[in-house]
Parts: C-alpha cells; sequence; structure tokens
C-alpha cells in the first residue's frame, strides 16, 4: 500500500508519532524533493521531541522550496526549540524582507516575534497585517494583543471595541477588554456582555464572556453575582479539557524521589554562569511584579516567560517516553552541558545587560537542576497567601497552560503538592532559594526590595520601587496591573468570596495548611 500524506497527517493528529515518524521517512525516500514530505517528518519528530531531528528535516523543506514561507516558519519553530533565538530572530528578518502584501504572514511574523520576546517588533507586523486585512477581526486581535504587551492600553481598547462591534461574541476580545482597566460604575460593559452571552454561539466563546462579565462585576463590587460567572465560565472550560491533576501530583512527588538529598549532595560539575535569575512560584503570586523591579536596574534585563529551561532539560536528557520517563532522565544529565546549553540560549536573545531573569513560574519544577547546573544563578520563590493564590489562579483565563486553575478542588491539590515540593526543595537545598512574600512586599516594599536585590548580588537601586514606569513589553497576564505603582486590593479580595470558596479552603485546610 502507497504511503500518502493524509496518512501522515492522520498520525500526527492521533499523536501516534512514531508510526507518523516511519511514513515520512518512506515519503522521503519515495521523493526527497518535495518539502511536504519534509515538513510531515518534521512535525513528526517534533512529537517525539527529537528537535535536532525536526530542525534538520524542516532546513531540507526549505532547501526543496526556498521561497516557501511555511517551510521557513517551521525552520524558525524548529530553532526556537533547539535553543537558536538569534538565528530565528535572523531568519524572522529574511521572511520579513518576502513577505510583500502577504496579510497572512506578516500575522505569522507577528506570533513569531512574540515567541522570540521581540513584542515591538511583533506589534510593528502586527500594524501591517492590520492595514492589508482592515476589516479581519483576527489579525485585528493580534495587533491588540501586541499593544497590550507594549503598553498601549487605550489605543489596544480602541480597537477592542471595534472588534467586538462587528462580532458581539467575541469572547477573547471582551475578556481582554475588561482586564485593561478598573471598570466604573459610570464606564463599563456589563450590559453589552450580558447580551453577548445570550447569543454565544460556541462553548468557548460562553467560556471567555463569563470570565469577562466575572471580571467587570467584581469592579463594581457585584461580588455574588460576579462569581457565578465566574464558575459557570471555569466549569465550562473544565469541561473541554482531558487533564487529570494526579498527573502533576505524581510528577511533583516523582521529581522529589529523584532529586533527593543524596542526588542533591553528590559533587557536580555544572556551568560557572552568574547570569540567570529565575523568578518562580505559581502563576498570579507577584512573579511579574518582581521582574519589573528586577528589569529596572541598570544590571538586569529579562526574557519573560520562555520555554527555554524545560526544552533544555528535553535536549539534554534525550529521547521520549513521557513526563515520568523525562523526569528519570533527568537524574542522569550532565549538569555543565545543561547550564551551558541554556545560558547560551538566553545570551541568544541579544540582551546587554549581565543579568538575565527567566520569569517562568513554573520553572519551580526544576530548582533541583537548576541549583546543580547552574551553581551560580538566583532563585527568587514567590509565595502568595493560599487561598488568595487559589482565587487569582482561578479568576484568570490563560491562554494556555495551567490546566489546573478551572476547579476548585484540582487547584487545591496543585498547590499542597506544589507547597511538598518547595518544602522538599528547602530541605535538601538549603539556602539555595529565596522565599519571597506577595504580601510582605506590597506593604514594605523598600525593605523587600532591598533584601531581594542584596540577595540578586546587586547594588540597590531605588528605581526599582518605580517599577511602573518601566516602558518595557510584558505579555503576562498581569500586564495591566504592572503599569500601576504598588497597591494592596488584591490582598484580601478573596475574602469577598470565602463561602465560595469553600471547596479549595477545605482541600487545603485537610492538606495542613492554614487558611486564616
Amino acid at each position: 500500500m502507497t504511503t500518502s500524506i493524509a496518512q501522515v497527517d492522520t498520525l500526527l493528529a492521533r499523536r501516534e508519532s512514531a508510526r507518523a515518524a516511519l511514513l515520512a521517512e518512506q515519503l522521503v525516500a519515495a521523493d526527497a524533493q518535495r518539502a511536504e514530505h519534509w515538513l510531515l517528518l518534521a512535525r513528526a519528530r517534533q512529537q517525539l521531541t527529537d528537535f535536532e531531528g525536526m530542525l534538520a528535516a524542516a532546513r531540507r523543506a526549505a532547501d526543496c522550496a526556498p521561497r516557501d514561507v511555511a517551510s521557513k516558519f517551521v525552520c524558525i519553530e524548529a530553532q526556537l526549540q533547539c535553543g537558536e533565538v538569534l538565528a530565528a530572530r535572523q531568519a524572522l528578518r529574511d521572511i520579513e524582507a518576502l513577505a510583500g502584501d502577504d496579510a497572512m504572514t506578516w500575522r505569522r511574523l507577528t506570533e513569531c516575534h512574540v515567541h522570540c520576546g521581540q513584542h515591538a517588533d511583533a506589534a510593528r507586523c502586527a500594524r501591517t497585517a492590520a492595514t492589508l486585512l482592515a476589516e479581519d477581526s483576527d489579525t485585528a486581535y493580534a495587533l491588540a494583543s501586541a499593544l497590550i504587551a507594549t503598553g498601549a492600553h487605550e489605543e489596544a481598547e480602541q480597537l477592542l471595541d471595534r472588534i467586538i462591534l462587528s462580532s458581539p461574541d467575541d469572547g477573547d476580545a471582551a475578556y481582554n477588554r475588561a482586564t485593561l482597566r478598573r471598570q466604573s460604575p459610570a464606564r463599563n460593559h456589563v450590559s453589552q456582555l450580558q447580551l453577548a452571552l445570550r447569543q454565544a454561539r460556541t462553548p468557548s466563546s460562553r467560556v471567555a464572556l463569563n470570565f469577562a462579565l466575572a471580571k467587570e462585576l467584581e469592579d463594581l463590587e457585584q461580588y455574588p453575582r460576579s462569581f457565578a460567572h465566574l464558575r459557570d465560565g471555569a466549569d465550562a472550560r473544565r469541561r473541554l479539557m482531558s487533564y487529570r491533576v494526579e498527573t502533576d501530583e505524581q510528577a511533583m512527588a516523582q521529581i522529589a524521589r529523584c532529586f533527593d538529598r543524596r542526588w542533591c549532595e553528590t559533587p557536580r560539575t555544572g556551568c560557572d554562569a552568574e547570569g540567570p535569575i529565575f523568578i518562580v512560584g505559581l502563576p498570579r503570586s507577584g512573579t511579574t511584579l518582581v521582574e519589573r523591579m528586577l528589569g529596572r536596574h541598570a544590571d538586569v534585563g529579562s526574557v519573560g516567560e520562555v520555554n527555554d529551561l524545560p526544552l533544555a532539560v528535553t535536549r539534554v536528557a534525550g529521547g521520549a517516553g513521557g513526563k515520568s520517563g523525562l523526569i528519570e532522565r533527568a537524574t542522569r544529565l550532565d549538569c555543565a552541558e545543561l547550564g551551558a546549553t541554556y545560558w547560551r540560549t538566553l545570551r541568544d536573545y541579544g540582551l546587554p545587560q549581565p543579568r538575565i531573569i527567566d520569569k517562568t513560574p513554573l520553572n519551580f519544577l526544576y530548582v533541583g537542576l537548576i541549583a546543580r547546573a547552574l551553581p551560580k544563578a538566583r532563585i527568587v520563590h514567590l509565595r502568595r497567601h493560599p487561598v488568595a493564590s487559589g482565587y487569582a489562579m482561578y479568576k484568570t483565563l490563560f491562554r494556555m497552560g495551567y490546566p489546573f486553575s478551572y476547579d476548585l478542588l484540582d487547584i487545591g491539590r496543585y498547590l499542597l503538592a506544589y507547597q511538598k515540593l518547595m518544602a522538599h526543595w528547602r530541605e535538601v537545598l538549603p539556602d539555595t532559594v529565596l522565599d519571597l512574600d506577595y504580601e510582605a512586599l506590597v506593604t514594605d516594599p523598600q525593605t523587600e526590595g532591598r533584601r531581594l536585590l542584596e540577595f540578586c548580588g546587586l547594588e540597590w537601586d531605588p528605581r526599582c520601587l518605580s517599577f511602573h514606569e518601566d516602558p518595557r513589553p510584558t505579555a503576562t497576564a498581569s500586564a495591566a496591573q504592572v503599569r500601576r505603582p504598588f497597591y494592596r486590593d488584591s490582598i484580601d479580595q478573596w475574602r469577598n468570596y470565602e463561602s465560595e470558596l469553600a471547596p479549595l479552603i477545605a482541600v487545603l485546610r485537610d492538606g495542613g495548611v492554614a487558611c486564616a
């Protein structure tokens, strides 16, 4: 039976990666001049976490069709997964020279610039795409997202208004608009959102519209109505997922078993780079605030939230085999190679400062590896009141990731597993991590800020307290909040919903966590 492109596509959709790779290799052997065959092989190798193989196949596709933009974008994706950020950035410039008046290419360029941490370039490309496709809501939305990241919130809100005017049930646009500022009785969109929710055509639109309504009603201090919409939105989002919190609980328990005291105390040679500063914790715990504070220092730059450390671990540890197998293999990897590989990727972003922040919250999973692969790196851990932390995650509609955040019981169980793992790191790697409490930071920023900079080996700089004046882009869920000075509004916000949050509180208390 002759292998077809459709067969391989079907296998890739089913995640039957090994079989897809085998059939893609047969296609390549039959006709090595067709770019499509090499692209299928690249995708199969990507699913097998063979990123070097993916890049090699993508390059062959690009050789077969030198002006095929799709092949070039797959090459860029592979370069990023191989940690070749500088090469990816150059490739983006090459594509721009070929883009002409192709709006879809400019929109794809926007997405890739975001992945490279180049938000100003993303906004520039998004403007070009929006000019070419003035009536296209997806292109307008891409521009609005880029404007939010660069701090142009008023322009972004006006653009989102136009999108919603033409597509009233565009829930993503409505949610992003709701988060841009604090809504007031005189200026809000509650009635408009209620009408849109009644007319919404898709489950995903209803999810986002409910989250938008919850945000705006909370701003208006209509707490019972706000939480009712939040619960509806979160429940609907959770039903769309196949996530099981047990998988994350088991993974964190396995990490603690594998990276035990014996592993941590065994002498290992790491990379002696002093540059990395890791900011870890749970999402919405204050990690972006700390990133912006440190980023005001002349000696500190930031790559934001990136996947570079997990990708480096995957490349150096090698092989497929799922999460459990990767954890096991990671205990045997070459720590010096991991540290050097990761640091080389960070330097590829082109930041001139000697210290570079990686603000990826879930890097708390890798504290053991960081401590041995990069012994001179700093690790700052943000903590927050557990119920405040749980509620902050629950009310956020994340673009991707954090699947545990849409169910209060899942959140509680994930929180307990996370706290156990952080306690493990403190026990086996004492004095490695700085624990910084969000509540203390916003209450006494100067004292906590000095402690933060001292831990990071930096001289005190009072500009770190004026983080809200930093014009640098940020693309996190806190993009609007970090444009404001220190505020304490969110410390006790969860108490407005204490009865509604009872399931979360019960899980935490049963796990021995104080919730007062």
